[in-house]
């Protein structure tokens, strides 16, 4: 059985993004490095990604326009839209994500990413869905934003796996016991 993963940066204070979305302030303390920590050996494993509409428009419109950065797996972007357009290696699905990432974890292949935003994270931590945690905690305090843990409807006992530190950004890596 496949793991789907929950790998998400958040300042130190559980913060995904500004209040108005933007994740501008993501990034270490060095301004400029080239240090990307876990990220490229965590991708290299991941077959498929789920996220959900606001993350997969602002993939598009802000963050990296016109050049679709997961071209080597398979993205599922959880969306109420019914006329989305069809692309290669993006499928628009309104299936219930508890299906889904069922349905993907019975296939052969990676790792699944959930890779946002709060709204699909916490959907997969209130139905049980993440095996591992991996969060990258930034060098911030942002007081306001878009929060990644919100209320659940009982505990997740993790138990550690690993942790990694790199240009003031630490890798806390949990496991679901």
């Amino acid at each position: 059985m496949r793991n789907a993963v929950l790998f998400i940066a958040m300042s130190l204070d559980g913060l995904i993004a500004s209040p108005d979305g933007s994740v501008d302030w993501l990034g270490g303390q060095d301004a400029g490095s080239n240090d990307f920590g876990s990220y490229e050996r965590f991708i290299a494993g991941v077959s498929d990604i789920v996220m959900g509409d606001t993350t997969y428009r602002q993939l598009t419109t802000e963050l990296m326009p016109g050049a679709w950065p997961y071209a080597a797996q398979t993205t599922y972007v959880l969306t109420h839209r019914k006329d989305e357009p069809e692309q290669t290696g993006i499928v628009f699905t309104q299936e219930p994500v508890d299906l889904l990432i069922g349905r993907l974890k019975a296939q052969p292949g990676g790792e699944i990413w959930i890779c946002g935003g709060a709204s699909v994270a916490n959907q997969c931590m209130r139905r049980g869905l993440i095996d591992r945690f991996h969060i990258n905690v930034m060098p911030t305090l942002r007081g306001a934003g878009i929060r990644l843990f919100e209320a659940l409807n009982q505990p997740i006992p993790l138990r550690l796996i690993s942790t990694e530190q790199y240009n003031g950004i630490v890798d806390l890596v949990y496991g679901v016991r």
